[in-house]
Order: C-alpha cells, then sequence, then structure tokens
C-alpha cells in the first residue's frame, strides 16, 4: 500500500526508555494501564495507525523507562505480537518479541472462588496456557479457565466490554 505525506504520522525518537511497537490494535491504553504509566511519565501513545504487517497496530513510547521481565509477560498476555525496543541515547540496544509464557505464575487469581487460591491459604495462582489466540488459560489446582477478557481485566482493574 502506498502511503504519503498527507497520512503518515512523524513522531520525534526518544533519547532514552522504551518503545512497545505492534501492540494489538485498540490496547494501548491497557498497556499503559498495567505498566502503571502516571502523569509524571513522559509518554506517547498512537493508536490504531498504519501497520504494513498486521494494518493497524498501536505505539507506546516511554521515555526513561526501561521495562521489567514480569512487565513484559503481561504485555505478552494482552498483545503477544508486540516488539519491545530499549533505547539508550537514540539508537536501538535491544529489540525483541514478547513471548507469552507457557506457565503463569503469581500474575492471575483463578476467577472459581472455591479454588484454593481463594481459600485464604498462602498459594498464588498457577495457570497452564492452554491457547495463545483467542488467550485461553487454564486454573493448575482446579482446572477452571480463563479466557483473554478475564485476564485483561484482571490486569487492568477494568471490565472490557
Amino acid at each position: 500500500m502506498d502511503r504519503d505525506k498527507t497520512t503518515t504520522m512523524v513522531v520525534s525518537k526518544i533519547r532514552n526508555g522504551t518503545v512497545i511497537d505492534h501492540i494489538e490494535a485498540g490496547q494501548a491504553l491497557n498497556v499503559a494501564r498495567i505498566l502503571k504509566i502516571s502523569p509524571k511519565d513522559k509518554v506517547l501513545i498512537a493508536m490504531n495507525v498504519f501497520s504494513e504487517k498486521y494494518c493497524k497496530k498501536d505505539i507506546l513510547k516511554i521515555e526513561d523507562r526501561e521495562l521489567k521481565g514480569n512487565e513484559v509477560e503481561l504485555i505478552a498476555l494482552i498483545s503477544p505480537r508486540a516488539t519491545i525496543n530499549i533505547i539508550r541515547d537514540y539508537e536501538v540496544v535491544e529489540k525483541f518479541e514478547v513471548k507469552i509464557p507457557k506457565r503463569i505464575r503469581g500474575l492471575l487469581r483463578c476467577s472459581n472462588p472455591n479454588c484454593i487460591t481463594n481459600s485464604g491459604e498462602p498459594v498464588n495462582g498457577s495457570f497452564t496456557v492452554v491457547m495463545e489466540r483467542p488467550l485461553r488459560l487454564r486454573c493448575e489446582y482446579c482446572e477452571r479457565f480463563l479466557d483473554e477478557r478475564e485476564v485483561i481485566e484482571q490486569l487492568t482493574g477494568r471490565e472490557q466490554a
């Protein structure tokens, strides 16, 4: 598809920080929520922008912040095709695709009120990834399933339409 200057968005480079590219279209605000982006952070959010690979995508640029391991796992749950670019002195020093881990421990809770993880016992939620797209997880204790919508609601604290 040919792009002209009237439909191309120009965004300035960041000196240091993280660029999260290829976020599923419409999910950038959810990614910002799980990263606990605050009004003090210098952030650029671009939503529903053109992507040759996926048609539409979202982009999140965060100045002066590099992601931690568990943050990358959380992003993978919401947007499994996202790529992470670590920027230092205006240069990409590391680039990688997020990967959904085969097991997810301590990040989510089971939706079954009778599950041992919800009984007050010191047991954290533990899930096996049954399917990546659409996301489907199975509790390793009671075998209840969590779907993508439930995962996003838990991670962002907001109900999904």
